[in-house]
């Protein structure tokens, strides 16, 4: 695989506590901590659209 192109959230403002996108290969969407680099999780366009709409829409505010 080639070197994804990571993007990072202008909202991010400490170095080591951001979460970065990228855009898979096959049009899939690669997720990493910038803590751990090296885990990368693989999901799906609708998938990751579905989760922001979920966080949107407080489905997770117990959790924090």
């Amino acid at each position: 695989m080639t070197n994804p192109n990571w993007q990072q959230s202008s909202y991010c403002q400490a170095a080591n506590n951001c979460l970065n996108l990228a855009a898979g290969p096959d049009g899939t969407i690669l997720l990493r901590e910038s803590e751990a680099p090296d885990v990368i999780v693989t999901t799906t366009p609708d998938k990751l659209k579905a989760f922001i709409l979920g966080v949107k829409a407080g489905e997770f505010d117990h959790l924090v």
